[in-house]
Parts: structure tokens; C-alpha cells; sequence
């Protein structure tokens, strides 16, 4: 995989490239085309302003995934790019129990299923997703994200 990280938030307490790439692997270890990746860290001005332009939401996420869409006939392996607020981030995370890192890669793990084409909006195709997510976060070491905190 190539993997570019834009740094575009005041935050401090940042994941490494070498993390996203580690995070990244599970989702990815079907792909044969060395695809490419963008993950952008922003603050929640531009996560809002990135929310509000194409989801019509008007409030910063933690994530927003971007799949390339090539135009027909051209074949390039840029799979797409992910877009994580990080005060968000670090917010969940103290308000949900979870630590930091295991946040982080929740989201990575997740933005990169949208990106390979997997949703939520309906109910069974939630829990195919969710059940990926688990499995690949139990696999990098981190308990289940959807467990709630005592």
C-alpha cells in the first residue's frame, strides 16, 4: 500500500504513519494492486465544512471516507481517502472509555471498509461490517469497539 498522512490539526497526540499502515493491513490484505490511500488529520472547522459539502451535515465527524471513482476505462489503484477530525477522535474516546490508540484504529479500520465498498445503513449489512471491524481490531490487539464501558 502507499499511504500519504496530511497533517492539518493542532492536535498533538497523533498516530504514526507506521500505525495507520499496521491498521491498514488487515482490510487491505486482499488487494493485490498496491492501492493508494490519503489520510487527512484535520481539526473540526474543516471536518464540519467537509461534512456540510458532502453529506449535508452541518457538524464536524470523526470520519469521512472518499472512494475513488475513476472515470470508465481508466484503471489506476488509488483506492481513496480518508478524512479523521482528530479532536473529535480524542474526544469519543475519553467520553466512550476507550483508550486513545484503540479509537484511532477503530476509525482507520472502519474509514478503509467504506473504502473498499462495505456501509451501514442497512441493518444486515451493519452487522457484516461491524463483525469485520471487530475481527480485525481483535487481531491488531484491541478489545470489540462496540462493547460498552463499565
Amino acid at each position: 500500500m502507499h499511504l500519504y498522512l496530511q497533517m492539518a490539526t493542532t492536535e498533538t497526540e497523533l498516530p504514526t504513519l507506521e500505525d495507520f499502515q499496521r491498521w491498514l493491513a488487515l482490510p487491505l490484505q486482499h488487494r493485490d494492486d498496491n492501492p493508494e490511500i490519503t489520510i487527512r488529520l484535520v481539526d473540526e472547522a474543516e471536518s464540519q465544512q467537509l461534512n456540510h459539502q458532502f453529506r449535508e451535515k452541518d457538524r464536524p465527524t470523526n470520519i469521512l471516507s472518499f472512494p475513488c471513482e475513476l472515470p470508465a476505462g481508466l484503471s489506476l489503484p488509488i483506492l481513496g481517502d480518508l478524512v479523521i477530525c482528530a479532536p473529535l477522535v480524542k474526544r469519543e474516546a475519553r467520553e466512550q472509555g476507550k483508550s486513545l490508540t484503540a479509537h484511532w484504529a477503530h476509525l482507520t479500520v472502519h474509514g478503509a471498509l467504506h473504502l473498499l465498498g462495505y456501509d451501514h445503513v442497512l441493518q444486515e449489512d451493519a452487522l457484516i461490517m461491524e463483525a469485520l471491524e471487530i475481527d480485525y481490531l481483535q487481531q491488531l490487539g484491541f478489545p470489540d469497539p462496540y462493547q460498552i464501558a463499565p
